[in-house]
């Protein structure tokens, strides 16, 4: 009976350890989008600009456009894009 406890505790470990693995080859990049066309998003991360592949089946969430700080899932082709908020910059104190 302990084993078979055993067994199925190892099980369930394992499938919730590959589940949260998520949805295999997708990735995300998130930065600032410099250009934007039906083809393809520029995405300004700092030092290097991404270029990533857009099609019809791309989902925009928010309210996209250039300038915006996004997230964008892709697979090569991006899946998913999403605005995100940006961060205020911290104010120094006087003193």
């Amino acid at each position: 009976m302990k084993k078979i406890i055993i067994v199925l505790c190892l099980v369930f470990l394992v499938a919730v350890v590959a589940y949260a693995q998520g949805p295999k080859g997708t990735r995300s990049v998130t930065g600032e989008i410099v250009e934007m066309t039906a083809e393809k998003i520029v995405i300004d991360r700092g030092k290097t600009q991404w270029l990533i592949e857009r099609n019809a089946g791309t989902n925009i969430t928010g309210n996209v456009k250039v300038g915006s700080r996004v997230k964008v899932d892709y697979k090569m082709v991006a899946t998913d894009v999403k605005e995100v908020t940006a961060k205020k910059p911290a104010t120094k104190k006087k003193k």
